[in-house]
């Protein structure tokens, strides 16, 4: 027997039961697209011209991508905005300054001001000694069921985090503070043991488990927790911290954010709201693009003879956009955004700092064929749908590369990507509970006509 549910001996079984029952029932799940026009439904909460629906205000983070001229939408250079401030002048500042400035964001995002000095000392001395986990969460916790994605461990991992806080129910502002500080200091180190607990049981490897150093910051203690020498450089470290602000942040609409503040207006406890948004990010049509689009990179480059060759690159990315290639779902991940029309600012920020470090470590091909692949598609996709709009790089396309080298396993892309974001959704969580004051439920029509019971020996 296998470490999973001794029950699956009978999933063959059970799934072709399913199969037949589906078989008959399959049109009540069938709804038609006239359906959605007809009753002026806006799917995905998506306007006609592609923008989302208005469904609250923040103060928290902007992303602007387009203005909109009479109805029409006018391509615009992104920008980003945490709390007003643009993300580049925080990044290139931080780099500037030559120093880590992850904790520095969250407190921003958090309280809605720059630190003082002081204050960032005092914020950064909270947050590690939040880092250690429950006494036996490892063994209680992530080794007793352990699970091929580490995205649903760090999801699981968080909701049990409920049990071992002493008032996980209570919705004041300074305990929801608090408990927002400890998951953005336990959810790297819940994310990197995950992954130790995942290569031992799924790969066979020696398991190490690194606890974090309470003078280290999130991006330092992650690569010394994730490595089993736990050794790095402090470029690679701060380029790791540069990825994290990046990530932090990207407004409400998103959907994990909103996920995150859906659950927080019913007036539920944070852990289920961010475990909420961690489900929603594993998602490939959002966090979960960025393995995406690393895998479709690799499909690339060995079904491409001559990367360098325009022609080749952009008859293979046709064939993926017609769903010929790769996954078949017809799209080039990495490239497109529901807001960024001309640039996607994050992509902008990783392409700017990956560049050197890449023709630095050999990877000076690699970062050229995502250049093409960058170029190339608007040009494929004109081609193919006869549509003139403009598509810009996102930030899955180059993350991946700078996660590869520094040397990150694909599987921890996607969870990355959540350590980085709890300080957003964190922040949407509070504000949600201390300003909407009005549980989110919007409607659904049903189609389906009313139908008079009929008695089990008559059917």
């Amino acid at each position: 027997m296998n470490i999973y549910d001794k029950n699956s001996m009978y999933d063959a079984e059970c799934t072709e039961l399913f199969e037949e029952l589906l078989a008959e029932s399959h049109s009540e799940y069938d709804i038609p697209n006239a359906a959605f026009d007809n009753y002026r439904v806006k799917r995905g909460l998506r306007e006609p011209d592609g923008t989302g629906v208005m469904a609250g205000v923040t103060r928290i983070g902007n992303a602007h991508g387009y203005i909109l001229n009479e109805g029409e939408r006018i391509p615009q250079d992104g920008e980003l905005y945490y709390r007003g401030y643009r993300m580049r002048d925080l990044v290139n500042n931080f780099a500037k300054e030559d120093r880590f400035g992850f904790a520095e964001t969250c407190y921003l995002l958090f309280f809605g001001h720059l630190p003082t000095p002081e204050q960032l000392k005092r914020f950064c001395e909270l947050i590690s000694r939040y880092e250690r986990l429950p006494a036996r969460f490892d063994e209680d916790i992530l080794m007793k069921a352990p699970a091929p994605s580490i995205m649903n461990k760090m999801a699981t991992g968080v909701l049990a985090l409920y049990a071992y806080d002493e008032n996980p129910d209570e919705t004041t502002l300074s305990n929801m503070l608090r408990q927002c500080m400890q998951l953005l200091a336990r959810v790297p180190v819940i994310a990197a043991h995950s992954y130790a607990v995942n290569r031992n049981i799924f790969g066979g490897h020696s398991l190490h488990i690194n606890n974090p150093k309470p003078e280290l910051t999130t991006a330092q203690n992650f690569l010394r927790m994730l490595r089993s020498d736990k050794a790095y450089t402090d470029e690679e470290a701060k380029l790791l911290d540069l990825c994290l602000v990046i990530h932090a942040e990207h407004g409400g609409g998103n959907n994990s954010a909103f996920a995150c503040r859906v659950l927080s207006s019913s007036g539920t406890d944070t852990y289920s709201a961010i475990s909420a948004a961690i489900g929603s990010l594993k998602g490939p049509r959002h966090g979960g693009a960025n393995i995406k689009a690393q895998e479709m990179f690799d499909c690339i480059k060995e079904n491409v003879h001559d990367t360098r060759d325009d022609d080749e690159v952009a008859a293979f990315l046709s064939k993926i956009l017609r769903g010929e290639a790769f996954d078949h779902s017809g799209l080039v991940y990495g490239m497109g955004h529901a807001i960024y029309t001309k640039t996607d600012p994050r992509a902008v920020m990783l392409k700017q700092y990956a560049r050197g470090l890449a023709n630095e470590k050999g990877f000076g091909e690699d970062f050229a064929l995502l250049e093409s692949i960058e170029r190339l598609t608007p040009q494929v996709f004109r081609q193919q749908k006869g549509i003139d709009r403009a598509i810009c790089a996102n930030v899955d396309l180059y993350s991946g590369l700078i996660y590869r080298m520094l040397r990150i396993p694909v599987s921890m892309y996607t969870p990355l990507f959540a350590i980085a974001r709890v300080a957003g959704w964190c922040s949407h969580r509070i504000e949600e509970y201390l300003t909407a004051k009005r549980i989110i439920r919007p409607a659904y029509k049903c189609i389906t006509p009313a139908k008079e019971y009929i008695p089990l020996e008559k059917r």
